[in-house]
């Protein structure tokens, strides 16, 4: 069965090493006590518990799975202590401002946590994640007195919480949502309509859940603009913070799933449910949004998870297991056959999951980072900072998950038949990281926003701005050969990412379908790029290190991955490239008949 151990060393290499974050950490307005020895305290501990109370429940909470009967939902054995134990240890609060009730700390330390906690079971990590929705909706459209009405309980873990966007017919068009408002003499709302595909919607482990919830208040306008928020707890709460009696919401099923079995996944319906409004009628989408793309980051960060998880299982298992021999000669000539780590497809597999592991890693901290700046930093670091999660975010989203799911089929075919068994967890992995490309915007979803929204909508300015980056680094590396065999492609990539960009978005002009029919390899592209940049600056790290006399093991190991991926994965973007610019008309040439015929 998988067994995690946090990657520890990696770590500290991203943070210390390559994203410098001592100093990030001491440029933050409020954060300047987050020195190097509270920071490794912290992930330490954070490890432990990843380690020793979230693992060892993770197998027998995928087979127990939550199980439903007459509207309750029984959570697995060992998931309502370890939340407990969650709460009480103060993790929930790690990210959230001290003037809320938390501990201040930047959100990228957050990160560290979620990626170690998520890994060996991201069905556990769902719990306290979703309980932050509302937290965050509260922070940015509550008023003082709703804040101190749910916050302390929801960051204590005495209550959980959810986010209740989806609806069964409307999927991620929220717009068509048909859960209606209606306003009370007291101020309050009366909801009725039904959520579907509620993660957490109802448990055991909490006395309260408090749901955000999208509606449309009566008279309100169609589409996006008449959408509203809402706060609606299972039970109700009193001004004084009392818990009073129960508010009509009610769990009508969970769902069967191909996985992440031990997190609820509800459909919720709102019989009369009272609650009260966020913000202004009709503008809970500004307050939503501010939480979608921390969701969306979120989700990301469960491809990493779930790929360190089935790399760790992998390298592992090649290591051990023994099986023909080395086409070069024996490498175990005393036993009778050879560890599979000595064929050369096996190491290709294992290099492709660490490639994509340790980029993936890069790109979520960094963008931790930023995601610091843009609320921390200096009048510019937060525009500079804006712009770049702008562009990356679906990136990151998209990108991170889809390479997951690569990531997460490898560990089940190194471990060839017994990878498709559930003995040693690697099915569990693929199966639990399979919807990380569906929930929060699906891949298609990001690609269109990425190209539509951010890319052509800004006129390029977006783009821009990151290729910019990217162009100074390379010139200011330019005449050094040490990494000539990095600069050089991821040059000649980043002035073709502006090109195809133009080329796409010329052909859009005469043709909307064409942006559509790009979107995916569009995004694929920009991902393989985005990493190229990310794995040559962590190659001139290593590089450093090794020519200032480090014999540590990581650094050569850095270096040789960055040369795989660009030697192996980095090519991909040829293929995506011929595809985005293939045009639209093979994709919508065909009529609805002939696909059936």
């Amino acid at each position: 069965m998988a067994d995690y151990k946090a990657p520890l060393r990696d770590i500290d290499f991203v943070l210390k090493d390559f994203l410098h974050c001592e100093q990030h950490y001491a440029s933050l307005q409020g954060c300047e006590e987050l020195g190097a020895d509270l920071m490794d305290a912290i992930i330490s501990e954070g490890a432990k518990f990843a380690e020793n109370v979230v693992n060892p429940i993770a197998a027998s909470g995928d087979e127990q799975g939550c199980k439903f009967v007459d509207g309750k939902v029984t959570t697995p054995a060992g998931f309502k202590d370890a939340f407990r134990q969650w709460g009480e240890g103060g993790w929930q609060t790690l990210g959230v401002a001290a003037a809320h009730g938390g501990q201040g700390l930047p959100s990228s330390l957050g990160s560290v946590i979620g990626e170690m906690v998520g890994a060996p079971s991201w069905a556990f990590s769902m719990y306290g994640g979703l309980a932050l929705a509302p937290v965050t909706c509260l922070i940015n459209g509550g008023s003082e007195a709703q804040q101190q009405r749910y916050l302390p309980k929801l960051l204590s873990g005495e209550w959980a919480g959810t986010m209740c966007l989806t609806e069964a017919h409307c999927g991620s068009d929220v717009g068509l949502l048909r859960t209606k408002a209606i306003k009370n003499a007291d101020g309050t709302y009366t909801l009725q309509g039904s959520k579907i595909f509620i993660s957490g919607g109802e448990q055991d482990m909490t006395d309260n859940i408090i749901h955000a919830i999208l509606a449309r208040v009566e008279g309100a306008p169609a589409g996006t603009k008449g959408i509203s928020l809402f706060i609606a707890p299972k039970y109700w709460v009193n001004e004084d913070g009392s818990v009073g009696d129960f508010n009509n919401i009610h769990c009508g099923a969970i769902e069967k799933k191909m996985g992440l079995k031990a997190s609820a996944t509800c459909v919720m319906n709102y019989d009369g449910a009272r609650a009260v409004l966020l913000g202004e009628e009709n503008r809970g989408l500004e307050i939503m949004f501010k939480l979608m793309n921390a969701a969306r980051l979120g989700t990301a960060l469960q491809g990493l998870a779930m790929g360190e998880m089935a790399y760790q299982g992998a390298v592992g298992y090649a290591r051990e297991r023994l099986q023909m021999r080395s086409l070069t000669g024996p490498k175990n000539p005393d036993g009778p056959a050879d560890p599979i780590m000595v064929h050369p497809d096996v190491r290709r597999m294992l290099l492709t999951q660490k490639a994509f592991v340790e980029g993936q890693r890069a790109l979520i901290y960094w963008l931790a980072q930023q995601v610091d700046l843009s609320q921390f930093g200096s009048e510019a670091q937060q525009a500079e900072a804006t712009q770049l999660l702008e562009l990356l975010t679906p990136i990151a989203k998209a990108f991170c998950t889809e390479t997951a799911q690569e990531v997460t089929y490898l560990g089940v075919q190194v471990f060839g038949g017994h990878g498709y068994i559930s003995d040693n967890g690697m099915e569990r992995i693929a199966r639990d990281n399979r919807i990380s490309t569906v929930y929060e915007g699906t891949t298609g979803i990001q690609a269109l926003d990425l190209i539509g929204r951010k890319v052509l909508g800004s006129g390029g300015a977006v783009l821009s701005n990151f290729t910019k980056i990217i162009h100074k680094y390379c010139q200011a590396n330019k005449d050094n050969a040490g990494l000539a065999e990095f600069i050089a492609p991821l040059a000649a990539l980043n002035k073709e990412w502006g090109e195809v960009t133009m080329a796409v978005g010329e052909k859009a002009m005469a043709n909307a379908d064409e942006v559509g029919a790009a979107s995916v390899d569009y995004l694929m592209y920009s991902g393989y790029v985005t990493f190229a940049y990310l794995w040559a600056q962590m190659a001139e790290v290593a590089q450093q290190k090794l020519d200032a006399g480090s014999n540590d093991p990581l650094y050569s190991s850095k270096l040789k991955t960055a040369r795989f991926y660009f030697q192996r994965l980095l090519p991909r973007t040829a293929s995506h490239k011929a595809a985005m610019l293939a045009g639209a008309n093979g994709v919508m040439d065909m009529s609805e008949d002939e696909f059936i015929c």
